[in-house]
Formats: C-alpha cells, structure tokens, sequence
C-alpha cells in the first residue's frame, strides 16, 4: 500500500495516443477524492534490454538516496528557523509550493524540464546528470553547513562562559578590581565558588583550613542558585595547600587573573563572532532554499525516468506512455487505490504474473526467477506503474 503522506505517481500506456484522455478519465473515476494532475513522461532513448534491468534495479538505490538529501534540507531549514510557521515561506519549489510544482493546474500538468535535461536523451546518461547535479549540491551544502556549525559552536562556547554557574563561568564581568588585594608581594586574593548547602562550614573553616590565612577576609561577590562566590585573602606561599584543602571540603578555587582589557575583548570577540555566526547563518539559509528547491525538481525528474523505464520494461517499445500525479486523501487513500486498480485492470495481461486482489501481481509456481534480476522481477507492483514522491510537510 503506496503511503498517503506521498503523491502517487502512475504510469499507463495511451489508448488513442491522446495523455489528455487518460488523465480525465482518472480525474472522473477518482472524484472529490483525489487531486490529478497530469505528469510528461518523455521519450527517452531506452537502450538495451539489459541496461534498462541494471538501471531498474539501481533506480530505488538512487531513489532513496536523492529522498534522502532532499528530507535533509528540509530539516536544515526547520532547525534555521525559529517560527515554524515561516517554514513554508522557505520550503518552496521554483519559488512555489512543491504542490503547486507537482501539480500546477494547468492543462499539460507537470513538464520534463527539456531546457535543462534535454529531449530524447539516453536515459542511462541522464540519470548519471542528475545524479551529479545532487552530488554537487550535497557536497556544497556540506561545505557551508561546517562553516555555519564551527562559527555557531564557537560562540556558543564563548556564551556558556557567561552563562554558566558561579563555579564554571567567566567572573570578568562578576569580580571588581577592588574585591582583591592587588601589588602585594606576599598576599594573595583566592576566588572560591561554595556550595550554598554548605555556606556555613565556609564560614566555620576557611581561616583554619591552613596557616597563613587573613581572619575575617572572606567577602561575598556575587550569588546565583546554586553557589555563593567568595573571596578570600592567603599568603602566596600557600596557595597550592589551601586550593587542595578546598577541594577535600567541596570548595572551588576558581582561576582568575585580573586583566582590564579582557572583558572588553571578550566583549567584542562576542560580538565578532555573533555577526560571524548571523552572516553564515544568512548564507546558509539562502543556500539552503535554492537547494531544497534544486533538489525537489532532480528528485522529480528522476521519479520520471523511474516511470519512463519501467513503463518500458512492463509494456514495451515504442514508449507511448502517460503519466499522471495523485495527491490522494488520507481517510480515502485505500478507495483511491482499489478505484485505480479497477481503472487499470485491462493491463493485467501486460502485467508480470496472474492478478490477486487489491489490483496487485503476484507470481506464481513457475515465475520464480533468479541470477542478478531476480530483486527486481520479484518487487512488488500494481498492474499499472506506481512510484511515490514526498509530500512537503510543512
């Protein structure tokens, strides 16, 4: 059962040579239930019986993997964007919506881009464009999205530091010069971050946790939920025991060194690097919108050559084919089905296999087949052709 978050892509052959008529007769058949629209299939030079089979089953490998790269930039934009509802201003093809794209209301429908991937091409040939052109935009995205992550990494880092707890953060902004004894050749000013569980111990102890400390110098500088910092002033030559004697209590020594100059850096490298990170942000969103769309119309036309060579490999040369696309309702996806099965039944003997119910072939006793092929003489199928693109959920 085709999924009914995806447009349905169907491919039959022409009764009269006219696709017109094929896609009203699926538009009368399926009713208010579906939307239609008409899908170009166009002649392309199909090759050998041989090719067509290794291109078969190659097709759903590339299949998924451009689904893939496309699911990938639509996440990107989400996760650029703060508004959810801006997300479909961005997610758009040609500069539409990817429904309007797939089915634009016109009479000839969805068209093969003859300007860009040429008319009566080899097929074998043209899925090797496409599959560059995605690489190319993959990669490319790639580049600019590790540029994007480095830049936003490093001011993230740079802002934790300011938003951390007393015991991690930056205290250039936290401590003033007159909280320490500055120019003294023997005494020294120690910042310590305690546990506000355990403020009164600290203030029981820190004047008898070694020789050598100042009575009365502990002072409190700044408080957040979690911790008091507090200062207190030692002799140098103790530092180290005293740091050590902290930790045993569950004190922390923070490192700091006063330095006018260095908040002001900080400051402006903050500032630096969050116009750094809005800049590639700004490039990368673009980037992004040209990509999703790019990538959409590739996947839609490889879809279309998905069409083109099993229509060849079900029914034959010459390739006189229609294609039509359904956006079918999720509450009547099942009746949407059974009413194609039913509109298509009259390709059963063209189909591979005896038909079962539902509008499915299945093989019987003597249709196993085996050797390389034996994957796609074995896939599961309607009797007419039946791929699914991604609707775009936005």
């Amino acid at each position: 059962m085709p999924s009914d978050l995806s447009y349905w892509l169907v491919s039959a052959p022409l009764k009269d040579g006219d696709p017109n008529v094929m896609l009203e007769e699926v538009r009368r058949s399926l009713g208010s239930d579906s939307i239609v629209g008409g899908f170009e299939i166009p002649e392309l030079k199909a090759g050998t019986l041989s090719s067509l089979l290794t291109l078969s089953d190659y097709l759903p490998k590339l299949d998924s993997q451009f689904t893939s790269i496309v699911s990938k930039l639509l996440d990107t934009l989400r996760s650029l964007l703060d508004d959810p509802s801006k997300l479909p201003q961005h997610a758009r093809v040609n500069d539409q919506p990817a429904e309007k794209y797939l089915i634009p209301g016109t009479p000839q429908g969805w068209r093969w881009d003859t300007g860009r991937w040429g008319s009566g091409g080899k097929v074998g040939e043209i899925v090797d464009a496409l599959t560059a052109e995605i690489n190319s935009i993959e990669s490319i995205q790639k580049q600019k999205q590790q540029s994007y992550s480095l830049a936003k990494g490093s001011l993230t880092t740079l802002q934790r530091k300011r938003m951390g707890n007393l015991s991690q953060r930056s205290l250039l902004d936290v401590v003033k010069k007159d909280d320490l004894v500055e120019n003294s050749e023997f005494l020294e000013t120690l910042l310590v971050a305690v546990p506000k569980n355990l403020i009164k111990e600290w203030d029981e102890k820190y004047e008898r946790l070694t020789s050598m400390v100042v009575p009365r110098s502990s002072q409190r500088i700044a408080a957040d939920d979690d911790f008091f910092l507090q200062s207190v002033t030692v002799f140098k030559k103790v530092r180290e025991e005293y740091t050590h004697k902290c930790r045993e209590n569950k004190f922390i020594v923070r490192d700091f060194e006063w330095d006018e100059e260095a908040l002001d850096k900080q400051n402006k490298e903050i500032a630096a690097l969050g116009a750094e990170e809005k800049e590639l942000w700004t490039d990368l969103l673009k980037l992004t919108r040209v990509n999703f769309s790019e990538s959409y119309q590739i996947l839609a036309h490889l879809k279309c050559v998905r069409l083109f060579v099993e229509s060849v490999l079900r029914y034959g040369l010459p390739a006189d084919y229609a294609g039509v696309i359904v956006r079918p309702e999720p509450k009547t996806a099942v009746k949407t089905l059974r009413t194609l099965s039913s509109q298509f039944s009259y390709l059963a003997s063209s189909s591979r296999g005896p038909q079962v119910k539902g509008g499915k072939s299945a093989g019987g006793p003597g249709d196993e087949v085996g050797g390389e092929w034996a994957s796609v003489m074995e896939a599961e199928y309607y009797d007419f052709v039946l791929f699914e693109i991604p609707k775009v959920e936005v």
